[in-house]
């Protein structure tokens, strides 16, 4: 591991005093502290008192006594005024003329409080007393800094042996957070703006760092005293090179020692098996003090375990609640190993008052042999309040600034009103030109609601070629409140990776379905921004609607039609709900098909779902089939593109096995994933099940093993078996085999599979209607039959071509299903 050195760029502001020192103190790491009798300020009948001691290390052998309210002042460079960090020092060392042990003072900055009552010796509680450091975070917003100690009475003193306060890095603390609980909203200023504490800095799964190693000359104290049963886990040593990239954490936000470093699941510990169910969390406890708006819980990840990409996934966990479900460090650092990564939370004090609790585990997406979790660094920092302290003259120019503005602002509305009365009374003029339609004025217009876009709901169910969706699809955040009643968890219908899915209902009646993402948080950005830009550019019966979205307030809502039905995958396994005919399984798997046939050909651009699995096909109250969920997707270039070089994302056990290991997406490798759906829908049992016999963990590679036997009925649901046709099953496993081929190449095309899915499906109904009885047992085997059905060429061809009508707004296969009925009308040939 690569050692750290401090290279960062001299601060605009760096202030390094040895209070009561006469002279100048240098430190082991380069830094030299400079006397403060030219800093601090007292009150004319007030003199401070210059301590020294000969035992302490050097930093804390002398120190400044307080017998009444002193301050030090700090002029600010303007960089400086982004952020500053400060430590305090404190040692009370005997002394024969002071007791320092029985200080007890309060520290404020520019009237803001630091420390209240504070007493060094009771907080250090050790005999003798060991050096104590208090660090803080503040952004000031004017040109000085007040430091001022006050003695709590006039019984007792105020002292510091040593101040720091240099300029922060420019991306230390930024206003991007996670709630934890998701729920609470946390203050109307912004984060960076409030004071924050340092209470614990850990170095999970290493030494202690001293302030020569680290960027920042913090220190950070190993995490032994604090990991919870520590039989689960194992401390990892990566012994190459941090790679820092482009855009991710910097030194600056912890040093090599700390990535280079890790806690990691113990995978030999007896509590543990094969699956990630049966894995146990490695959990850290941290006793903190109380405060009133929280703390701000920051991890540091690193992936110095996998050998390859994609191979980690794993779910964080804080105070019991999911932080962060399904975290993949391979997307998040660049596609880069070993680079690090780091991400910040809000936690509420109310649910603080035991400590705050982090835990680790396995995501239940982790790859069966790379299952794992590992965790680099922790930092907890109370947050205190706002930091405000203008001086006067900036209280005169802010007043000054709020006339100017209202002045102008009278202006500007006077002069929009001249301009809208002037262009009312044209467009008034050229109406009374205009011959009257009958319908002219038959709708109205929602409210418009300050800082949105928002049209009526009719316009809003309607794709729009527009590049910038935000102008037609943007919906209040307090209709959305309004819709789900306050987001009521009686209202909650699912949760995933992206957030929690309520039912809601518009003030028209419309019933809507709103997933709404953490928030505040960075995670599913990407996913947010993907699904609004390709939804609002398309529209299927077969692909579920987007009404709107919401990006106020830092939220992140997406706002659906409602499927009354509710996932596929619930109507399987898992749930009560009745079984599935084979009529309907293949009526759910051709609307699917068709909805991805035309993703997939529908438009110039190419688009690959990239994540198609049961839980993402919803159904109606008809049962009708909609595929969802388009946060992973991907467009191409154009139709003629081959193949898209991306990192991989996608479920387990859906994942087409080329891509995992070329990283080039294809529209094939959604015909893969739609095969494995394909087999959920024919067997009603999960993809993996790690249950099952080993041999039959992996859905695909069980079903394949009996589909080349020609036995695939053996496997199928219990619920189906003697009310399927044979030939339509036939049909079924053989368009499975197809979509499940190794390479991409021999896979047939989502129309393709569409076609045959509707062949499989007049098997089934003429079966049917040959036979009395409904639902026909297995009919006779295709050596036998004497009944071969023929395909008119006119049938293949509309079949084949159908994504013409889709370009022109047709529902997929439309033509192409009416000439297929047409050709299995009994006693039909060609």
């Amino acid at each position: 591991m690569g050692s750290t050195t401090h290279d960062m760029p001299r601060p605009a502001d760096d202030f390094l005093l040895a209070c009561g020192a006469a002279g100048s103190t240098a430190l082991p790491d380069g830094r030299l502290f400079v006397p403060d009798s030219s800093s601090f300020a007292a009150p004319s009948d007030c003199s401070s008192t210059a301590l020294s001691s000969s035992a302490p290390p050097p930093l804390y052998r002398t120190a400044r006594a307080f017998p009444c309210p002193s301050s030090y002042l700090f002029h600010l460079a303007a960089a400086a005024r982004a952020g500053l960090l400060l430590r305090l020092h404190f040692h009370p060392f005997p002394s024969p003329s002071l007791n320092l042990s029985a200080a007890l003072f309060n520290v404020s900055a520019s009237g803001v409080p630091l420390l209240s009552l504070f007493s060094p010796a009771a907080v250090a509680a050790a005999s003798p007393p060991r050096p104590l450091v208090r660090e803080f975070y503040l952004k000031p917003n004017s040109s000085s800094l007040r430091l001022t100690f006050s003695p709590a009475s006039p019984s007792t003193v105020a002292f510091i042996n040593a101040i720091e306060l240099f300029s922060a890095p420019d991306r230390l603390f930024s206003d991007a957070f996670t709630p934890i609980p998701s729920i609470f909203s946390f203050s109307d200023a912004p984060l960076s703006n409030h004071l924050l504490e340092t209470v614990f800095r850990i170095n999970v799964g290493g030494s202690l760092v001293t302030p020569d190693n680290d960027t920042l000359w913090r220190t950070w104290e190993p995490d032994d005293k604090y990991l919870q049963k520590p039989s689960r886990a194992i401390s990892v040593t990566f012994g190459s090179r941090i790679q820092y990239t482009d855009g991710g954490a910097t030194p600056e936000i912890a040093p090599d020692y700390v990535y280079g470093t890790a806690r990691a699941m113990n995978k030999g510990d007896s509590s543990n098996s094969s699956s990630p169910s049966n894995y146990f969390n490695i959990s850290w406890n941290f006793p903190v003090p109380n405060s009133v708006h929280g703390f701000l819980v920051r991890l540091h990840f690193c992936d110095i375990v996998s050998s390859a990409l994609n191979e980690l996934y794993f779910n964080v966990y804080i105070n019991g609640y999911p932080a962060y479900k399904d975290l993949d460090l391979s997307s998040q650092s660049s596609y880069t190993l070993a680079s690090p990564y780091y991400v910040d939370f809000v936690v509420l004090h109310r649910i603080s008052t035991g400590g705050i609790n982090i835990s680790i585990g396995p995501s239940e997406h982790s790859l069966p042999w790379k299952i794992n979790a590992l965790l680099n660094g922790v930092e907890i920092l109370k947050i205190n309040g706002v930091v405000s302290s203008p001086n006067e003259d900036s209280r005169k120019s802010r007043h000054f600034r709020v006339i100017v503005a209202s002045v102008l602002g009278c202006l500007i509305l006077a002069c929009a009103f001249m301009v809208l009365v002037v262009i009312m009374a044209q467009r008034k003029s050229r109406k009374d030109q205009m011959p009257q339609s009958q319908d002219a004025d038959t709708w109205s217009p929602l409210p418009v609601f300050p800082g949105n876009s928002y049209l009526r709901l009719t316009e809003l169910t309607t794709a729009s070629p527009s590049n910038n969706p935000n102008l037609q699809l943007r919906v209040p955040f307090f209709e959305i409140v309004v819709a789900t009643n306050n987001f009521n968890e009686n209202a909650l219908v699912g949760a995933g990776g992206f957030g929690k899915v309520y039912k809601g209902m518009l003030r028209d009646g419309t019933k809507i379905a709103v997933k709404r993402g953490a928030r505040g948080s960075q995670q599913g950005l990407g996913e947010f921004q993907t699904e609004i830009e390709i939804l609002s550019k398309i529209r299927h019966h077969h692909l579920v609607s987007l009404i709107g979205y919401c990006d106020e307030q830092a939220e992140k809502i997406l706002v659906y039609e409602f499927m009354e039905k509710g996932p596929l995958r619930d109507h399987l396994y898992g749930s009560r709900n009745p079984s599935l005919s084979w009529k309907q399984r293949l009526e759910i798997c051709i609307g699917s098909a068709r909805g991805l046939h035309y993703l997939h050909t529908g438009s110039a651009q190419v688009i690959i779902h990239r994540d198609v699995k049961s839980s993402n096909i919803l159904l109606d109250e008809n049962y009708t089939a909609k595929v969802a969920d388009f946060g992973l997707s991907k467009l191409g270039t154009s139709t003629n593109q081959s193949h898209v070089s991306t990192g991989v994302k996608g479920s387990f056990g859906y994942l087409d096995p080329e891509y995992f290991k070329t990283q080039q997406l294809t529209d094939k490798s959604d015909v893969y994933s739609f095969g494995v759906v394909l087999l959920e829908v024919l067997c009603a049992r999960p993809v993996i099940d790690q249950s099952l016999p080993w041999e039959q963990v992996n859905l695909a590679e069980w079903a394949m093993h009996w589909q080349k036997k020609r036995l695939l009925e053996r496997i199928i649901d219990p619920s189906l078996k003697g009310k399927t046709n044979r030939k339509s099953l036939k049909k079924f496993g053989e368009t499975v085999e197809k979509c499940l081929a190794q390479y991409g190449i021999d896979r047939p095309t989502m129309g393709d599979v569409l076609w045959n899915l509707e062949y499989a499906l007049q098997l089934h109904e003429r079966a049917v209607h040959q036979e009395p009885g409904g639902d026909s047992t297995y009919g006779p085997s295709d050596e036998s039959s004497s009944s071969v059905l023929q395909v008119s060429t006119s049938a293949v061809t509309a079949m084949r071509d159908n994504s013409t009508a889709e370009r022109h707004g047709k529902s997929s296969t439309d033509t192409a299903g009416r000439a297929n009925k047409e050709a299995f009308r009994p006693g039909r040939s060609s």
